[in-house]
């Protein structure tokens, strides 16, 4: 709501500006169609559920909210897949060295040396330095010939580094494989809350059994 009220502030203020009636009309059909988008259609609403939105977070229609909201959606995804991995090697008793007397799960965050904790954090960092829009992080390093992000959404870090064959495909194959990996990312932010309240419960043997 903050946010309407501010983009009906900003549309207003234009609006005293604009130099006739008919440019006054062209910014305010520009604003309705921004803050009355069709939702039901973006990448994600799919079966089963399709455009799934119980708490209203996007009712307004707002597409910059709602772009913003499936960016968080998108980030804590690949972090949860992450998160599902490493829970599953670790109970599988894999190690880095220095670290094998470190137990998996909740019981490894009273058991990690502070140098340990300075290498998490020091990758942590790193992760999240490397894992952005190279153009529009702060060094901005990645423009076009057009000074533009050649990304092509927003969590399109291949940076012109990394492709995999992604620029030989169709918008349609694009699409695809955007909703698998949102899917992909949704079942892993279920599956690593399953593992965390199995594991607080005492029954993780039922999921992971213990060697």
């Amino acid at each position: 709501m903050m946010k309407l009220a501010v983009l009906a502030t900003l549309v207003g203020s234009a609006a005293a500006f604009a130099p006739s009636p008919v440019a006054q009309t062209s910014v305010a059909q520009t604003s309705s169609s921004a803050l009355s988008a069709d939702l039901s259609k973006e990448l994600g609403a799919q079966a089963p559920l399709g455009f799934f939105d119980p708490l209203g977070c996007v009712a307004d229609g707002d597409k910059e909210n709602f772009d913003r909201l499936r960016w968080v959606e998108l980030k804590h995804g690949r972090i949860a897949m992450l998160a599902v991995v490493g829970y599953l090697v670790t109970a599988a008793g894999v190690r880095f060295p220095g670290a094998e007397d470190v137990p998996c799960g909740f019981a490894a965050l009273d058991n990690l040396p502070g140098m340990l904790w300075a290498q998490l954090i020091a990758t942590w960092a790193t992760m999240e330095a490397a894992n952005q829009d190279q153009y529009a992080a702060p060094w901005g390093l990645n423009m076009n010939s057009l000074e533009e992000s050649p990304a092509e959404f927003k969590g399109d870090f291949r940076n012109g580094a990394l492709d995999f064959g992604w620029d030989n495909f169709s918008d349609a194959q694009k699409m695809n494989k955007r909703a698998i990996e949102l899917n992909q990312g949704r079942a892993a932010q279920m599956g690593i809350l399953g593992l965390m309240v199995h594991e607080k419960l005492g029954n993780i043997d039922l999921l992971i059994p213990s060697n």
